[in-house]
């Protein structure tokens, strides 16, 4: 084979993967202590999908590491959102929390429920905005 009839392979982008938690007409909103450039921006919580996860298995994991709750995980939220580049995308899921279980905030800054009203009160990280768009129509029910 010739160098020019060469094509890398692209590789998938990494899948991050996070919770649209909504109780009582109210959605949870995260904020970021850490890395610098996101300290003091709101987002879902959530994280990376690791090898051998699916995605529902990653976000209940990282609801419990980061909330302390058991959750079940249901529908898509939105669209994929790219992210790095193209590197990753943000998969959102509705999530629904288990057994009277209440988040604390074990990996962010902070935690406040926000009404349909209240979305627009936090600074939202740039790849959580698509998703905020989405949820007037989910919390309205």
């Amino acid at each position: 084979m010739r160098p020019e009839q060469y094509v890398k392979p692209t590789p998938s982008p990494r899948v991050i993967v996070a919770a649209v938690i909504i109780t009582a007409g109210r959605v949870l909103a995260c904020e970021r202590g850490s890395p610098p450039e996101a300290a003091g921006r709101w987002e879902f919580p959530g994280g990376k999908v690791e090898p051998g996860e699916t995605e529902r298995q990653a976000l209940a994991r990282e609801c419990a590491e980061e909330l302390g709750v058991r959750v079940e995980v249901g529908d898509r939220v939105g669209p994929d959102v790219p992210l790095a580049h193209g590197r990753a995308v943000l998969r959102v899921y509705a999530v629904t929390l288990l057994g009277g279980d209440v988040p604390e905030a074990l990996e962010h800054r902070s935690m406040r429920w926000l009404t349909v009203d209240q979305l627009d009160s936090v600074p939202w990280l740039p790849a959580d905005v698509p998703i905020v768009a989405e949820l007037p129509a989910l919390l309205e029910r």
